[in-house]
């Protein structure tokens, strides 16, 4: 690549994350500019057709959605992180898609508006992790010992969990083994870390709470969490019931 690289970026977007991930797994030079969603300038509307982010600006060219991001960066720059085997490949591509799926019940765990939301989305969510741990094999990350982009879009999807860890354990990644494993080894992963800043789990909690939603309500007055998995999780102890 010989284009100077720009992705546009929010600050607490779980698909800006995969595609620096993917960046900087492929070691690819870039500039991380974040805007305020909630106050669009005028520029990003020009290159985001849909005002979403991330937005990649190739040179003066652009390019949106993240998914399409990603394959880009695969197309462009080694090493690479999908599947040499067309089949394998349109497998992970669809495990990309069951990520962002997930991430939509995320999104409704976050703004249920009482208890019994609240709960409907948490079984929601334990099903779709049930069946990762059935797709998972061995070796630590999606496809084994090999970092792929599934892994990279999968890290922003745990990094919640480190979060809503600190409000209560939520039993969702009880009885699943790989999972838990295959999130605290995407964890660790350099790349994952370095998307996003350390006032991450800050800036997230304070989302939570403006929600005005059931875990919003939950919520602990002050940011205490930490980018890993928490003590609370790691322990087991003091899991969340809901209220009878």
């Amino acid at each position: 690549m010989s284009a100077p690289l720009v992705l546009v970026s929010h600050a607490l977007c779980p698909y800006v994350q995969r595609a620096a991930i993917v960046l900087l797994e492929k070691g690819v030079p870039f500039e991380r500019r974040d805007i305020d969603l909630a106050n669009k300038p005028d520029w990003f509307l020009k290159v985001s057709p849909l005002g979403r982010t991330p937005v990649l600006l190739v040179g003066d060219e652009a390019i949106f959605e993240s998914a399409v991001i990603c394959e880009y960066l695969e197309e462009t720059a080694l090493p690479r992180l999908h599947p040499a085997n067309a089949l394998q490949r349109a497998q992970h591509r669809s495990w990309m898609e069951f990520g962002s799926a997930l991430l939509n019940l995320i999104g409704a765990f976050y703004n249920a508006a009482d208890e019994t939301a609240l709960v409907a989305r948490i079984a929601d969510i334990r099903v779709r992790l049930a069946q990762v741990e059935a797709a998972l094999g061995e070796g630590g990350f999606f496809a084994g010992e090999a970092f792929s982009i599934v892994d990279a879009v999968f890290g922003p999807v745990f990094r919640y969990f480190d979060v809503f860890d600190e409000i209560a354990d939520f039993g969702v990644f009880r009885g699943l083994p790989k999972v838990t494993a295959w999130r605290r080894r995407l964890a660790a992963r350099d790349s994952v870390r370095r998307a996003v800043s350390s006032r991450y789990p800050a800036l997230l909690a304070q989302f939570i709470r403006d929600r005005g939603s059931e875990l919003s309500r939950r919520a602990p007055a002050s940011a205490t969490a930490v980018a890993r998995p928490s003590a609370r999780s790691r322990r087991g102890a003091g899991a969340w019931q809901p209220a009878m």
